[in-house]
């Protein structure tokens, strides 16, 4: 774990130079990484997920581009505000 000594330090550098509020947020993130679930490691949850990315690969299910989402939220946005 030697690499992480260097990680460390500069972390404690930049810890040193937040204020309390800074502190409180950097503390919050921490609490919340150490606390989340290792998803990767659930077989149910994995085996789920490659079964619904399976049937994207092979069409089984249809799925939207970001281009094509981005065009259908545009129209959506625009007939909205048409009828206000």
């Amino acid at each position: 774990m030697a690499s992480a000594k260097p990680l460390d330090k500069e972390i404690n550098h930049y810890l040193t130079q937040l204020n309390t509020e800074q502190k409180k947020a950097v503390l919050t993130v921490i609490k919340t990484f150490a606390q989340e679930e290792d998803w990767w490691n659930d077989k149910t949850y994995m085996s789920e997920m490659n079964r619904r990315f399976h049937e994207m690969e092979t069409g089984k299910v249809k799925t939207l581009s970001l281009d094509d989402l981005e065009i259908s939220a545009r129209k959506a946005f625009k007939k909205k505000s048409v009828k206000k």
